[in-house]
């Protein structure tokens, strides 16, 4: 079963990207567009959580209740709960954590330090390989070694 720690370093880029909760919401969705990923961490000193601002909070919290994003800072949106994992969890617990709270994101933190982000698709993409490995074990062992 594969621990977080070892999703993080299958990652081609562990950079967490963050946004400071005075920052407007235009500001967050053009760093957000310019990376492509769909959260951002908000933080204060010290690289401290205090929220994450996403897709979802864009979609609900400024569309639909008219705000405009440049005019909005992202500690009006942003969800201030922020669910996180550690080092040594695995994918499954994460799986569970994001099914059973509707997330798609989360933050890694040890230590009380912020070490990465891991999101559904790392996961999916995690759990996939992990299948696809043992597949490939069975039909060997069914196969005798011999194709």
């Amino acid at each position: 079963m594969t621990v977080v720690a070892e999703i993080l370093k299958s990652k081609p880029d562990t950079t967490v990207h963050t946004v400071r909760p005075e920052d407007s919401v235009l500001d967050a969705l053009r760093l957000m567009a310019e990376k492509g990923i769909g959260a951002l961490l908000v933080t204060q000193e010290a690289d401290r959580i205090v929220g994450i601002f996403t897709e979802r909070d864009y979609a609900r919290k400024i569309a639909l209740l008219g705000r405009t994003s440049a005019a909005t800072q992202v500690r009006d949106v942003m969800t201030p709960d922020v669910l996180y994992v550690r080092l040594h969890q695995t994918s499954e617990q994460c799986m569970q954590l994001m099914s059973t709270n509707r997330l798609r994101h989360l933050p890694v933190v040890e230590n009380d330090k912020l070490v990465g982000m891991i999101s559904i698709g790392d996961l999916v993409k995690d759990i996939i390989s992990e299948q696809k490995f043992i597949i490939e074990q069975l039909e060997h062992y069914i196969t005798g070694g011999s194709r």
